[in-house]
């Protein structure tokens, strides 16, 4: 007479769907990141996702299209912004490979993005030689004891552009 045994193991990724979801779209944000890095481009990948759909995904484009802006965050933000026809992208989640830089967590707080997701943070970034830490740490400076000289100019006609948007009637905040 023959027996058969099955072990069943709960793994918290198969009973917890969240985490099911952050590991499947931080894979692929990942795998993005590490594609990148095999064919010549930086170590970063994104992917926007909304109501459970993936909308977009991005990678590091700086070296490949000489542009400092070129971020996988700010690239997906980009692609998913035109494939949703809205500069809101209100109840979306962005999943990146690595915690934002400055520049991206602000075009992320722009895009309304509800939801950051990340796998490594700005010192594992920092440890492969990326200045998003430094970044972090001159913010918080005032702008004389900045590295990049920094001076902030009041001129008569400082405020004018705010004063015309005040009175503009069909202004979209965003």
């Amino acid at each position: 007479m023959r027996f058969s045994i099955h072990f069943y193991c709960f793994h918290p990724i198969m009973t917890d769907n969240r985490h099911y979801k952050d590991e499947k779209y931080l894979s692929l944000a990942i795998e993005l990141a590490v594609d990148n890095v095999k064919n010549g481009g930086g170590p970063f990948g994104a992917v926007v996702v909304k109501d459970g759909v993936l909308i977009s995904e991005g990678k590091n484009l700086v070296t490949h299209e000489n542009d400092p802006t070129a971020h996988a965050e700010v690239i997906a933000i980009r692609k998913a912004a035109d494939k949703l026809g809205s500069h809101s992208l209100e109840g979306c989640t962005i999943y990146s490979s690595t915690e934002p830089c400055p520049m991206c967590l602000g075009a992320i707080y722009w895009a309304g993005i509800k939801e950051i997701v990340f796998a490594s943070n700005k010192n594992d970034a920092e440890r492969a030689g990326f200045i998003d830490a430094h970044i972090y740490r001159e913010m918080r400076l005032e702008y004389e004891k900045r590295s990049i000289k920094t001076r902030y100019v009041n001129i008569s006609s400082s405020g004018d552009e705010f004063a015309e948007w005040e009175k503009k009637e069909d202004k979209e905040v965003y």
